[in-house]
């Protein structure tokens, strides 16, 4: 129950400057007549509202998950952010089979199939995007490429 009043409260405080904040849009002279200001009001507006709900009757205490799943989860995280930066400088295929692999891995730790499910997603996203969605992907390092 501690942890749903913490998090509610956290959530009104960040959705009510997220409000404040969306009042100082400048609005140009062709905004339309409901203007720039409002969705994003709205959207702070739900947010206070539910974490209001969530502080003022919160569920039972949660069952957090075991020190393992979290550091698998920590693992997945720092991944994917590597993931992010690899993007650019190594292409496409090449960090998408590592990233795919070990996150293959931390579901069924059997090194070869994971590696395989990451080349095979690798090689078969790049085809999907490349080719079939038609996205601009470079699939190999420049330097590699030229």
């Amino acid at each position: 129950m501690a942890s749903d009043r913490i998090f509610g409260a956290v959530v009104t405080l960040i959705a009510l400057a997220y409000i404040a904040s969306a009042t100082q849009i400048q609005t140009s002279f062709m905004a339309d007549p409901v203007g720039p200001k409002t969705f994003p009001i709205i959207i702070g507006a739900v947010a206070a509202i539910c974490g209001i709900i969530m502080t003022l009757k919160p569920d039972e205490e949660p069952e957090w998950p075991e020190l393992k799943t979290m550091g698998s989860l920590l693992i997945a995280v720092v991944v994917l952010v590597g993931y992010a930066y690899a993007l650019k400088p190594l292409g496409f295929i090449l960090p998408t089979a590592v990233t795919a692999a070990i996150l293959s891995y931390q579901i069924n730790p059997q090194p070869a199939k994971a590696a395989a499910a990451g080349v095979g997603l690798s090689i078969g996203l790049f085809v999907i995007f490349k080719f079939a969605l038609g996205l601009s992907l470079f699939g190999l390092p420049k330097f590699v490429t030229g």
